[in-house]
C-alpha cells in the first residue's frame, strides 16, 4: 500500500488584514491566487517542510517532566520573587515577597501531601530546597 499525499488550501476569511486594515475583495481574490499557485508546486511546500524542520530541531530541549524539574522550576520561580536572580520577563533582579511566600507554601504543601510517596533523593531535594528558601525568605523579610 503507497500512501497519497493530499493537498489542501487554506483560504484566510478573516474580514480584517495582518495591519489591522479591512480587506477589500481585491485582497482576497489575490489570496486564492496565491494558495492555487502555491498548491501547484510541490517543491515550494517540501521546502518548507524542511525549512519548518529545522527550525524545530534549533528549539532549545526542554527537561523531561518529572517531580525533581518540577521543584527545581518552582524553585527558580522563588529565586525570582525574592530578588536573587534576574526576572526573565524584565531582565533585572526585582523583589515581590508575598509571591516568593506563597511559593515557599505550595512547596510546603508538596512536602506534606507527597509525604510517603518520594524517593529519598526526591525528598531530600525538597527538604533542602525548602531550608535554603527559608532562609532567604527570613532573611529579605527581616
Amino acid at each position: 500500500m503507497s500512501e497519497e499525499k493530499k493537498d489542501f488550501v487554506v483560504k484566510d476569511r478573516r474580514i480584517f488584514s495582518q495591519e489591522g486594515d479591512e480587506k477589500k475583495e481585491d485582497d482576497e481574490k489575490k489570496e486564492e491566487n496565491a494558495a492555487s499557485s502555491a498548491a501547484d508546486k510541490p517543491t515550494e511546500q517540501a521546502s518548507q517542510e524542511q525549512t519548518a524542520a529545522r527550525e524545530q530541531e534549533e528549539e532549545p530541549q526542554l527537561p523531561e517532566i518529572n517531580f525533581p524539574t518540577f521543584v527545581a522550576s518552582l524553585n527558580a520561580s522563588a529565586l525570582v520573587h525574592l530578588g536573587v536572580i534576574d526576572d526573565p520577563a524584565i531582565g533585572k533582579k526585582s523583589k515581590n515577597l508575598p509571591m516568593a511566600k506563597q511559593t515557599i507554601d505550595i512547596l510546603n504543601m508538596l512536602e506534606k501531601k507527597t509525604e510517603g510517596n518520594l524517593t529519598k533523593e526526591e525528598e531530600n531535594m525538597l527538604k533542602n530546597v525548602l531550608y535554603d528558601l527559608r532562609i532567604m525568605y527570613v532573611k529579605e523579610k527581616g
